[in-house]
């Protein structure tokens, strides 16, 4: 873990060996001072050296003045390495992100990965610089004070030694204890923040259903577990002060005792007795922010495995050693194809899919919820890879292909359209970054956007509200259809891209792929059999197994599911015109 966290100071390291050397002059200088203040004392003010006095004090000063400059070098030093560290810890952890599949990120929840991102590298940001600044200022400034101790007084300074080992011993007794707590906490933030994230991305149907005592319990109920484990984990680090401050004033009224009895027997001058009560703070109050590193770092360390789990994680699809930037047309083949999202998993979510498209061939994919219609076509872009069997795309298996090239050439519309805050324009570059305002307003003629998009006061230039909240639905669809066109793909993928689109808009759209992409091969998942009816042929899906192939004809006659669902929607479109013929008549 240290050493891959530690691969992240990258640029910061000078500033990370500045802090220390800082921090170690500070620390010398403050090991001057008692002494000086002791030579003051002994020297001037019991002989009456004046001359003395003022010298040493002049010294002191300087000492002091440079000391607290050390201070302050090192705290600005020691505060740039540790944002410099977080700002590449995040950067990291999100470019490793980047490269996840979804198999991957369905191990993390998204509020997980966010409280990973911001929670847990705050608490090592926290911790590096406390590391950097504490670490070597602290042990330093207490072997020092109890060396300069035991050099003036060694049975006094037996007294620190005692108090050092039964101090030593309550910190790992507290540190140990409030470990376990700890990384439970970071499990409860995990859970906070999923219900924030779900109560804010899902709030137009909590609205709608008047869930807000629902959620409001939900998001209750994590806060509650939250609390009770910071508490827990509080109560142990609680003992840590009352303990340290009991063991300094006990350490300060027996040293001031045994000292006082010293000076009456002239074997301890007063100076050397003040220089002794000045060592006993440092040593104590060293120790105690000693142990507040201790607490901080077992908190950093939980919160170091959780962020080393996201930077160790293997992505599960990765480029072959020799990859094919070219993808010569949009020919598929599914050869023997069974996938399981889980290895583990007993039933394969598709079972032996054996299927050969032609490029250009359009293809409409039917079948009831849960079929995995969605799981077919994302093995085509190598969203997931096949579990057995093969896969291939222009004459090859996908996984012989260069991920970017693959992706860029099968194009897909998922059944979740999300748009990004932005003008229009910006959204419909995500699909090629440098097409010309012309090739937006073209592919957007293709997919119908442009009707509704011309309304709009500023046209093509109109800001999108994050995840396209001021659209709606069927709107958002083409936007994200135009987007997927525009990469010019040899495959696009339509996953009941047209749900919220009228028929008659769906049929515009088809006709204009027909039209205007000949060459694309076009798979077209729908729960309307009027969207895929003219397709060159239909696939019907029936629990991860396929239950026909055919032309709407053929599968009207040789399938039952196919014909079962055309009457359905046939039946229910009748009944809709005939309650409109009723309701004329009356």
């Amino acid at each position: 873990m240290i050493k891959i966290l530690s691969a992240q100071v990258g640029e910061y390291k000078k500033a990370s060996f500045a802090t220390p050397v800082f921090m170690i002059l500070e620390v010398i200088m403050e090991m001057l001072i008692p002494l000086m203040m002791a030579s003051i004392i002994d020297d001037g003010v019991e002989k009456g050296d004046i001359n003395h006095i003022i010298m040493i004090g002049i010294v002191m000063v300087i000492a002091a003045a440079f000391g607290l400059f050390c201070g302050i070098m090192g705290g600005v030093f020691g505060a740039k390495a540790s944002a410099g560290f977080a700002k590449n810890l995040r950067k990291t952890m999100f470019e490793k992100i980047q490269t996840f599949s979804f198999s991957n990120i369905d191990r993390f929840s998204s509020a997980s990965l966010i409280t990973r991102m911001t929670t847990d590298v705050t608490n090592l940001q926290n911790a590096y610089q406390m590391i950097l600044r504490m670490c070597f200022r602290a042990p330093l400034s207490l072997i020092c004070a109890m060396a300069m101790s035991f050099y003036v007084n060694v049975r006094l300074a037996s007294v620190y030694l005692v108090a050092v080992v039964i101090l030593g011993c309550i910190l790992v007794f507290i540190v140990m204890n409030a470990m376990k707590y700890f990384t439970q906490m970071f499990r409860k933030y995990d859970d906070l923040n999923s219900s924030v994230q779900e109560n804010v991305t899902a709030i137009r149907v909590v609205k709608a259903f008047v869930r807000e005592e629902h959620e409001k319990n939900l998001f209750e109920r994590a806060c509650d577990g939250l609390y009770r484990i910071a508490c827990k984990a509080e109560r142990i680090v609680a003992i840590n002060a009352p303990v340290m401050m009991m063991a300094i004033y006990s350490c300060i009224l027996l040293i001031s005792w045994l000292g006082a009895k010293m000076i009456i027997q002239n074997t301890l001058t007063t100076g050397e007795l003040m220089m002794l009560l000045t060592y006993c703070m440092n040593i104590l109050m060293n120790l105690m922010m000693l142990s507040l590193v201790f607490v901080m770092l077992s908190m950093s360390q939980a919160s170091g495995e959780r962020i080393c789990e996201v930077l160790t994680e293997e992505p599960d699809i990765v480029n072959p050693e020799n990859p094919v930037y070219e993808v010569t047309d949009g020919g598929i083949i599914f050869d023997h194809v069974t996938f399981r999202y889980n290895e583990n998993s007993e039933k394969p979510v598709l079972n032996d899919i054996n299927l050969v498209i032609q490029p250009g061939e359009t293809i409409g994919i039917i079948g009831g919820t849960g079929s995995s219609k969605s799981s077919l076509v994302n093995l085509v872009s190598r969203l997931y890879d096949v579990t057995e069997g093969s896969l291939k795309v222009g004459g090859r298996d996908v996984r012989e292909y260069d991920i970017e090239t693959i992706r860029n050439e099968v194009s897909v519309v998922l059944q979740k359209n999300v748009l990004f805050s932005g003008t229009i324009l910006d959204n419909l570059r995500w699909g090629d970054k440098d097409a010309t305002e012309e090739e937006c307003i073209r592919a957007c003629k293709l997919a119908c956007a442009d009707e509704f998009i011309e309304k709009l006061p500023d046209g093509y230039h109109t800001y999108i509200e994050q995840g396209g909240s001021n659209v709606s639905g069927g709107q958002k669809q083409r936007l994200c259809i135009a987007r997927a066109l525009l990469k010019h793909p040899k495959i696009l993928i339509l996953d009941d891209s047209t749900s919220a689109v009228d028929t008659a808009t769906d049929a515009r759209i088809r006709k204009a792929f027909r039209d205007e992409i000949p060459e694309t091969t076009k798979l077209i998942i729908a729960q309307r059999i009027s969207s895929v009816q003219d397709s060159d042929r239909i696939l019907v899906l029936e629990n991860g197994e396929i239950n026909g192939l055919g032309t709407h004809e053929e599968l009207m006659k040789e399938n039952e599911i196919y014909r079962d669902v055309y009457r359905s929607q046939n039946r229910d479109i009748s009944s809709e015109k005939g309650g409109m013929n009723d309701g004329r008549e009356e």
